[in-house]
């Protein structure tokens, strides 16, 4: 089921900003003043989203001279996916076998 890797992942997914940053990630690898255009958020607020996304391992970074860019880990998410689809598929079992705990 989840582990605290995903409930982790899914901590710093849960900020719409957070999330922004990830669907745009999710399309091309990107420095920070690409994501600051892209979002209009400050370069400031936006480094601390990436730090968070980082330490979740949702995200690595690539040094490109002066730049860092930054791209998605797909096997993070694909990994919180599979636990959301092994969650879904227990729940699917509990309700056909109307399982329920006595009082």
């Amino acid at each position: 089921m989840l582990t605290s890797v995903d409930a982790e992942v899914i901590r710093a997914l849960a900020d719409p900003l957070r999330l922004r940053i990830v669907e745009l990630l999710a399309e091309e690898t990107l420095c920070t003043t690409h994501l600051v255009e892209e979002t209009g958020a400050r370069q400031t607020n936006l480094s601390n989203h990436l730090r968070v996304l980082r330490e979740a391992g949702v995200v690595e970074t690539e040094p490109c001279g002066r730049f860092t860019y930054y791209k998605l880990r797909p096997a993070v998410l694909e990994a919180l996916a599979g636990s959301f689809t092994a969650l879904g598929a227990a729940a699917r079992a509990t309700v056909e076998a109307d399982r329920k705990r006595a009082c």
